[in-house]
């Protein structure tokens, strides 16, 4: 174990795709990590498969050549969890284009999703909810059965995440201020952050593309403060947002058959990472009544880390490599 037939270390590349960033790392097969690699985004969907799998085609070649003469042509395995693999034919192309470029000799290739649940969860199987800038869910049962979602937001039914609280906050903000709704400390919130002097005038500058869009999520931590008050139309929203992840959770576990199973949940993503006291709780208590004997679990490893564990998997690795990977992961900052 940990030798090829020609006597050279075996090493599997990680790769954790997102639509912010990519992380990639290269992994001896004992667990060790040899290198890291943070670049830009990969977003299949903007810019297309080929010029996605560049950015992890780069970062992985950068990571081979800077061990110099100790690097192999291509690592024995490659796992990447990617934003944009919806769908199996998504998948099946992406691993694909991977496994033309020649970096690793084996490619696995799943949605980004899997690789909370890899993370977070003590074995390779239950549930992710991830809220971050959206919302998704996974489930996977011990004999490999799979559930999903398209995930492709509200019109696959989805509702929840940064994107749409930011909205959400800002749709309840300018009614209060313009009569349509009940009165919240919401308004106060969106005015202070964006140092404007009335809600309306940032709803003018986002139509007129003076204001970025991307900034909303930065009200998602605000909308929590203002919950935490009491203030009817936030605590609404957060549980709503609590309803969400909880249903998707047992979703999973109904169509997995394993609602009465002592299963874990692993919550991911910004929103529930931050594990505000009052989301958390209701998340606990709504999916408690649904699934008692389901315990729920904040991921404390990041993504790179369930993409390092399944690597180590597809090369049989021992349980002592995971735990080395476990342990640098839980004291190793991003690059």
């Amino acid at each position: 174990m940990g030798e090829d037939r020609s006597g050279a270390r075996r090493t599997v590349l990680a790769v954790d795709g997102g639509n912010s960033k990519t992380d990639v790392a290269l992994l001896a097969e004992d667990g060790t990590v040899l290198a890291r690699r943070r670049t830009g985004p990969f977003a299949p969907h903007r810019v297309g498969t080929g010029a996605a799998v560049d950015v992890v085609e780069q970062a992985a070649r950068a990571l081979l050549d800077g061990l110099g003469d100790t690097a192999p042509p291509c690592a024995d395995a490659m796992a990447a969890y990617l934003a944009g693999a919806d769908f199996p034919v998504e998948e099946e192309a992406l691993r694909a284009e991977l496994a033309a470029r020649g970096v690793a000799k084996e490619v696995s290739v799943a949605n980004d999703t899997f690789a909370v649940l890899r993370a977070g969860a003590s074995r390779p199987w239950g549930v992710a909810v991830v809220c971050g800038a959206g919302i998704n869910a996974v489930g996977l049962s011990p004999t490999g059965r799979t559930v999903r979602f398209p995930a492709l937001g509200r019109m696959s039914g989805d509702w929840g995440g940064g994107e749409e609280l930011a909205e959400e906050i800002v749709w309840h903000a300018v009614r209060a201020e313009d009569g349509r709704g009940p009165a919240t400390a919401l308004t106060g919130l969106v005015r202070s952050h964006f140092g404007l002097a009335t809600v309306t005038d940032l709803v003018l500058a986002l139509h007129f593309g003076e204001a970025d869009r991307d900034r909303l999520h930065e009200l998602v931590p605000g909308l929590f403060a203002v919950a935490a008050t009491g203030d009817r139309t936030a605590v609404e929203l957060v549980e709503r947002q609590a309803r969400e992840v909880a249903t998707l959770a047992e979703v999973c576990l109904r169509r997995l058959g394993l609602p009465a199973e002592p299963v874990e949940v692993v919550l991911g993503g910004s929103v529930l990472t931050a594990r505000d006291p009052l989301l958390h709780g209701l998340v606990e208590t709504a999916l408690g009544a649904a699934a008692p004997h389901a315990r729920v679990v904040v991921a404390a490893l990041p993504p790179i880390a369930g993409a390092a564990l399944h690597g180590l998997d597809l090369l049989d690795a021992p349980d002592a490599a995971r735990e080395r990977v476990r342990a640098h992961f839980r004291s190793q900052p991003p690059p």
